[in-house]
């Protein structure tokens, strides 16, 4: 199992910029995948984007292209995730999340997921 813990959330205004960290722990070996979703009030968890571990293979949703970066560090078996132009829209729920190969299923899931921590952006 792996648990997640994230971390750099907070209030900023709109044109500003946070970073999240996201710190994995336990069995990481199987990961094949890191990412960030998101959650706001009333709303479903959509998808912002992952980093393939094998290759840095990364994916954005469209909302975000131009403005987040993800980055990893294998070493600590970390994600991040540069957040610049925040927008109000933006204010969520952020979690990170481990992808792995299910063996069972021959499916990738993401199994794994982190508490969350709330980006509020205000106008």
């Amino acid at each position: 199992q792996v648990q997640l813990v994230e971390s750099g959330g907070g209030l900023v205004q709109a044109g500003g910029s946070l970073r999240l960290s996201c710190a994995a722990s336990g069995r990481t070996f199987s990961t094949t995948a890191m990412g960030w979703f998101r959650q706001a009030p009333g709303k479903e968890r959509e998808f912002v984007a992952n980093i393939r571990w094998s290759d840095d293979r990364i994916n954005y949703a469209d909302f975000v292209k131009g403005r987040f970066t993800i980055s990893r560090d294998n070493a600590k078996n970390t994600v991040y995730l540069q957040m610049s132009s925040l927008k109000p829209e933006d204010t969520a729920v952020y979690y990170c999340a481990v992808e792995e190969l299910v063996a069972t299923t021959a499916l990738y899931e993401y199994r794994y997921w982190g508490q969350g921590t709330q980006v509020t952006v205000s106008s």
